[in-house]
């Protein structure tokens, strides 16, 4: 069992939210679920979820059971784009999520590795073999992977220090007048919400350049390079300059069809081997969803 504290900076924000940016082991809807099964106190009673959280209120967690790690080999298709002995590199579709977690049950990229990789990188942890960054669950696009725990290492030093080449291209609202642009504003957890991010002064360092692509009536097809690699970096930085992707539930304005997800795809990967020291860089099409939208709008 485990009693949190809420913080002035917590204060009028919903208490499942709360609990969210405090225990992020937890989804959201695990925790709903538990504040509702009466499981989760707050000053030792049972609340709503919309329940507006007090500065010293203390939130009680009951050790609770959570699932096991599967870390079962499952076929899903993956395409790997490349493969040797230290480095992979795969296309990770739209719907799924990079690496287990302890609320989730939902198969996982990492699954799909182990079914076709032999070898990954254990540095870090178990539930992340060969992991060394993420994209979104409904972003699509090219993902490396180390194969071995050098590989990992020299991969993670070179998205520190900005020496890969990570290229996405997005669909957006509105029409972009200017042919380019940089983006250098500070990210950092929502103000509002604990569960979002914003562009907040006291974020770290953000910086995405773009250059538009092509012009459509009501929407702007873009391709964006980071500098920087924060979360929901592009999403956020193309929000505050009210041009936000196309799709995006969370950032965005609105739904345009179906239930695709933001329109955002990692086109082009680009680093060093870490063994070879060569410069490597590979590219990716389009997914066929985002292709027959835009075929739509000409």
């Amino acid at each position: 069992m485990k009693k949190l504290v809420v913080k002035s900076d917590l204060k009028d924000i919903r208490i499942d939210k709360v609990i969210a940016s405090l225990c992020p082991e937890f989804s959201r809807d695990f925790i709903i679920e538990n504040i509702k099964n009466g499981k989760f106190l707050v000053n030792d009673k049972t609340v709503k979820p919309s329940y507006k959280a007090q500065e010293k209120d203390i939130i009680t967690i009951p050790d609770i059971e959570t699932k096991k790690l599967d870390l079962e080999a499952l076929d899903l298709g993956l395409e790997i784009v490349y493969e040797d002995d230290d480095v992979a590199v795969v296309n990770k579709p739209k719907g799924l999520v990079v690496h287990p977690s302890l609320t989730s049950t939902e198969p996982t990229l990492v699954n799909g590795l182990l079914y076709e990789l032999d070898d990954l990188s254990s540095i870090n942890g178990i539930e992340r073999p060969g992991i060394v960054h993420r994209i979104d669950k409904d972003t699509t696009g090219l993902l490396m992977i180390a194969k071995n725990d050098n590989a990992s290492k020299s991969l993670t030093e070179q998205l520190k220090n900005h020496s890969c080449n990570r290229t996405y291209h997005a669909l957006v609202y509105g029409v972009i007048n200017e042919e380019k642009g940089r983006i250098n504003a500070p990210i950092g957890r929502s103000k509002e919400d604990r569960k979002k991010m914003a562009v907040v002064k006291d974020g770290k360092e953000a910086i995405t350049n773009f250059k538009v692509l092509k012009r459509f009536k009501d929407f702007t097809y873009i391709e964006c390079k980071l500098e920087t690699g924060r979360t929901h970096q592009i999403r956020v930085h193309l929000e505050y300059i009210g041009h936000p992707l196309v799709g995006d539930k969370t950032y965005g304005r609105r739904k345009v069809i179906g239930d695709q997800g933001q329109f955002l795809h990692a086109k082009t990967i680009g680093f060093i081997h870490p063994t070879t020291g060569k410069w490597m860089e590979f590219d990716s099409e389009l997914p066929a969803y985002f292709k027959e939208f835009m075929n739509n709008l000409e």
